[in-house]
């Protein structure tokens, strides 16, 4: 096998595994194969991955193959890759040449490679990405968490190079990888992009608007900004107003403050919005006017004071509720999650509305299993909606007589609890039999 097939096929030239030198290891139950230490002498392991649609490379030092002569392939070679079912790659705790992946990443067009993943890697100088241009490839997905490179700043004529395959790229993931600028430039290439996830970075608010520039994106729906530097929500909206096509925005684990105020809207393509872990103690305004899920968990909420007519969900698990929000405001809900927070009781009137939606969660609360309280869970309960935790998570913390039981374990009348919605009903009764005597 040709240095070149064996570059392309494992990214890498291995270093030692403990205990797993030179060997593959084929999962048939996952169609998964991870691979260690290969090296050009024991290619012959690799024929365990011909079953597998992912295969794993972990560890390695390509430093030694910088210097091969990598020639074009004959038609054999383009061949057998042609005919391989591997779909995904994925290349983990690899030193990584980058004038070496520049010279090996065109050979990809003669796979069936969709997917191409590099973890826990470190890129080290400048690659002459000239030959790539032009060159298309079948990876749509294209992923890197925990990597060190050169900062993006600087290497936008990389980018420009790859721009013919990179405009049909759909998904990109950039985590835990310390960035923190997005050129414009940049972003312009990515014509078709779906999804950007670029969790646990250092972007700040001031990185944002150069990163979704005007022609930045132009057809991303979903967008993750989770565990970065954001502090601004209002900065966060003007920055992402240009994203016509946005529909699902996550800013989870930044801690963000309303700031001066704004008249920024938000996209009206916006249909899902995740500000759990954000450090909120109110929900902050404006919303989204078309949004259908909404995640202000894990926050320091006292009340929920706000009116969308089309959500659908709405999660307000481990907050510091002390009352359930009245759903009127939500005519469309069918999800509604109140864990962990300090609610006591389910009035009657709401306990009637919540008996619409599919989906109640209400679990771990302080609950008081007076009449009203505990009957409101039972008979919500009895709807079958009630959501996981029912009903070991439901305890009652008063009245003393009822701490410690189990909801489900409160006897409950109606005759007991609800003394006038039997008595009025027997009244009317017995009037009508006097005056039919």
């Amino acid at each position: 096998m040709s240095v070149a097939i064996l570059l392309l096929l494992l990214g890498l030239g291995l270093l030692e595994a403990e205990g797993r030198r030179n060997r593959c290891f084929f999962n048939r139950t996952q169609e998964y194969c991870t691979c260690y230490n290969l090296s050009e002498e024991t290619t012959g392991s690799l024929i365990q991955c011909l079953a597998a649609t992912v295969v794993e490379f972990r560890g390695g030092d390509l430093e030694k193959y910088v210097a091969f002569p990598i020639r074009d392939l004959d038609d054999a070679v383009i061949d057998t890759l042609g005919s391989l079912i591997i779909e995904k790659v994925i290349i983990s705790g690899v030193l990584v040449p980058e004038i070496l992946l520049a010279r090996v990443l065109r050979f990809f067009s003669y796979t069936h490679v969709k997917e191409l993943a590099f973890d826990s890697c470190v890129f080290q100088g400048t690659g002459d990405w000239h030959e790539m241009n032009g060159q298309s490839l079948p990876i749509l997905s294209l992923s890197f968490h925990n990597v060190t490179s050169a900062p993006l700043t600087g290497n936008e004529p990389a980018f420009s190079s790859l721009s013919t395959w990179l405009e049909t790229l759909q998904e990109l993931v950039v985590t835990g990888s310390h960035v923190t600028s997005l050129p414009c430039a940049i972003g312009k290439v990515f014509r078709a992009l779906r999804v950007l996830d670029l969790a646990q970075n250092s972007l700040g608010d001031e990185s944002l608007p150069p990163a979704f520039c005007q022609g930045a994106f132009p057809q991303l729906q979903a967008l993750s900004l989770q565990r970065n530097n954001l502090t601004s929500y209002h900065s966060v909206c003007e920055s992402v107003q240009l994203l016509r096509e946005l529909q699902d925005l996550n800013l989870s684990h930044n801690k963000l403050m309303a700031g001066p105020s704004s008249s920024c809207q938000w996209s009206a393509s916006l249909r899902i919005f995740n500000l759990s872990n954000t450090g909120l103690d109110e929900v902050l305004t404006p919303l989204p006017p078309n949004l259908e899920v909404l995640d202000v968990s894990h926050n320091h909420l006292h009340a929920v004071d706000i009116s969308l007519s089309t959500l659908k969900k709405l999660f307000l698990s481990q907050n510091m509720l002390q009352a359930v929000p009245s759903i009127r405001n939500y005519p469309l809900l069918d999800t509604l999650h109140l864990d962990n927070n300090s609610i006591t009781e389910l009035p009657w009137d709401e306990v009637t509305l919540l008996k619409r939606l599919q989906d109640v969660a209400v679990a771990n609360n302080p609950f008081n299993c007076s009449c009203s309280g505990a009957g409101g869970l039972q008979a919500l309960a009895a709807t079958g909606h009630l959501g996981q935790g029912w009903p070991q998570d439901y305890t009652c913390q008063s009245p003393p007589g009822y701490r410690g039981w189990q909801v489900v374990a409160v006897p409950v009348s109606v005759l007991r609890c609800h003394r006038a919605a039997v008595i009025a009903p027997l009244c009317v009764a017995l009037a009508l039999l006097s005056l039919a005597g």
